[in-house]
């Protein structure tokens, strides 16, 4: 996957700005505040449908402007170029897919695959379930085909049970749903559980590159109810209806999902320095993009942001290497040159921000 043109308007300190990055290594260099962080927040948004940032999405939008408009060319791995188009205002999403207008984010998502590294990574260690699960899904979603419709069908399930526990419905009422949620949620454990085993030898690999001071690495889930049978969960569902009344929620099942990493002795990932938690992460975003890579033939597009102040220059020298062998196109930003990239210059594209602006291009000379 290649993204071969991009542009920008009204994505946070951005009022116009247009990008057409190489095939491989490309730098976007600029003071902090520029906005070159918001150049790969608005690739991480055409592939997810949010940012990596913790405000919301009404904060994408720029001081004083209705909506941000992001329009790419992306060549998938057959070289088929998809022009892309997204539009959010404060009401809500616009989307076209090669001059068609979307139904749904969705649709667009199959199309276009990011992975990210960015100052906030090391929370997928260390933040809530929800974004853990956010990760799994992102990638069970591009490596199975029926997984969105299993999580619609189970999150739709869910919200009327979840309405009837509140409101005190009879437990006739509640069979059709929990039946609903039992089929859909074993099938989604049990593709989420196939993904982590994939992940697990992938990420096994990346873990011995950037921390080998650790020694190996665990991978673990659960998810989110005990089920040893097909039809467990719809038991287990019947069982907890007294006491999820009191709780007034469904206190079980794939919504409440989550992995855990550690190291060898049982080590945890929330007892590692931060600076071995950030090499997690990017253990974890290189392990994805793998698993991504091996499962349709061609690489998501990887998005590095301020890569000099997240990893020391040993570590930059190994990832770019790693990432020159591997052929991917990425994204990076920086505040400046560092070795590793200096040493790289002739061989990548670079791109300078200012002001939100795209001051001028250095074809790597």
């Amino acid at each position: 996957m290649r993204i071969e043109r991009l542009s920008l308007s009204d994505l946070r300190c951005i009022e116009s700005l247009g990008l057409v990055p190489g095939p491989g290594l490309n730098v976007i260099l600029g003071p902090n505040g520029s906005g070159k962080t918001s150049v790969l927040e608005g690739l991480y948004v055409l592939s997810r449908g949010h940012s990596f940032r913790r405000r919301g999405r009404e904060a994408l939008i720029r001081s004083g402007c209705e909506a941000f408009v992001i329009h790419t060319a992306v060549a998938d791995g057959a070289g088929r170029v998809h022009r892309i188009g997204l539009r959010r205002t404060r009401e809500g999403w616009e989307g076209r897919l090669d001059d068609v207008e979307l139904k749904r984010l969705g649709d667009l998502f199959t199309v276009f695959a990011a992975c990210a590294f960015t100052p906030n990574s090391h929370e997928l260690l260390e933040g809530g379930a929800e974004e853990r699960r956010a990760f799994w899904d992102w990638g069970v979603f591009h490596v199975e085909p029926t997984f969105l419709e299993h999580w619609r069908r189970y999150v739709r399930a869910l919200r009327q049970r979840n309405a009837l526990l509140r409101e005190g419905g009879g437990d006739e009422s509640f069979e059709p749903f929990e039946t609903a949620m039992a089929v859909s949620g074993e099938r989604l454990s049990a593709q989420r559980a196939a993904y982590l085993d994939r992940l697990r030898s992938r990420l096994s690999a990346r873990a011995r590159e950037l921390l080998p001071e650790l020694g190996p690495c665990t991978l673990s889930g659960s998810a989110g109810f005990r089920a040893t049978a097909a039809g467990d969960f719809a038991r287990m569902l019947a069982d907890r209806r007294a006491a999820d009344r009191m709780r007034g929620t469904t206190s079980q099942g794939p919504h409440r999902a989550d992995w855990a990493l550690s190291f060898e002795g049982g080590r945890e990932a929330g007892q590692l320095s931060r600076g071995q938690q950030k090499l997690a992460a990017l253990a974890l975003t290189l392990a994805q993009a793998d698993v991504y890579a091996a499962s349709k033939g061609h690489w998501p597009v990887l998005l590095l942001d301020d890569m000099s102040s997240e990893l020391d220059e040993p570590h930059q020298e190994g990832l770019l290497a790693s990432l020159e062998r591997g052929g991917l196109q990425v994204i990076l930003t920086g505040t400046g040159w560092t070795e590793p990239l200096a040493a790289r210059r002739g061989r990548m594209q670079v791109f300078h921000v200012e002001h939100g602006r795209l001051t001028g291009t250095d074809g790597g000379c």
